[in-house]
Formats: structure tokens, sequence, C-alpha cells
């Protein structure tokens, strides 16, 4: 059940960083990750990173892992904007990586609700290298009720 304060007051919070640093989330590895948002509304979230050192592999390209769980923080995200009085958890995640991303790249990533059910709710996100009009990875969550 959606909480209409709730949802409304949390919506107003990532609306509240557009076009800055997210630096107060509740999520300690959002704000580990530092995005930038672009754009926030119920069931949408589209974020900006830029790619540091601390975030690439070896080979100074972006770290798979690093990758997953942008996917997986902004789906969270977005779940959470919509103040549902349930709590939510990730029960998959299904990420194709297409292209690599290097230190001092600035990446964007775009979270969408594809279905909200009563238990279920899946989500997708795609994160994008803008410079080169390249898509690096494209993941599906599914994002549980556990009450």
């Amino acid at each position: 059940m959606e909480t209409p304060n709730e949802a409304q007051q949390r919506l107003q919070f990532f609306k509240s960083f557009i076009g800055k640093e997210v630096n107060q989330s509740p999520s300690h590895y959002m704000n580990w990750l530092k995005p930038t948002v672009i754009y926030a509304e119920k069931g949408e979230l589209h974020c900006s990173y830029l790619v540091r050192k601390e975030m690439t592999n070896p080979y100074g390209m972006l770290h798979g892992g690093i990758t997953a769980g942008i996917i997986d923080d902004l789906i969270g995200a977005t779940v959470f904007m919509l103040g549902l009085s349930h709590r939510y958890t990730t029960v998959n995640n299904n990420i194709d990586y297409f292209a690599p991303a290097q230190e001092g790249d600035n990446i964007t990533a775009k979270a969408t609700i594809v279905k909200q059910g009563k238990t279920i709710i899946n989500l997708q996100c795609e994160v994008f290298l803008p410079s080169k009009n390249r898509l690096i990875a494209k993941g599906y969550s599914n994002m549980l009720n556990v009450g």
C-alpha cells in the first residue's frame, strides 16, 4: 500500500537533488556512488555518475560489480520513492554488459518500473556512456515485498 504523503516526501527529496550530487541519501552506498540526479518522477529515476579510480578494475575500466551496484541501488531508490508501507528487497538481478567505461567518464543510469504487483515489483535499469552514445549495461530486477 502506498502512503501518499510519504511518497511525495521521498520524491521531493530526490527532486531536490536535480543537478546536484546526492550526499544525504538513506542509502550509504548511494552516497558513496555520488550520483547527480537528472530526473525523478514516480516510477522513474535518472542519474549521472563520474567513474572514479576506486570504481575501476585493474585495467582502469568501470568494474562490473560497481555497474551492478549502480543498477541495484538506483532500482532500490526508484521503489523507495513510491512511499510504500512495506519494505522491499532485491530477489534477483540479471545484467547484460555491452561496453566499457573508463575512469573519468561520466555515465548515466535510468531505472524504470516495468510492472508493479502486490508482492513483486519488476524494474529495469539502463546504463549509458553519453559521450559515445553507447549502452554500457542493462539490468532487470525483481523487488520482493518482505513486510
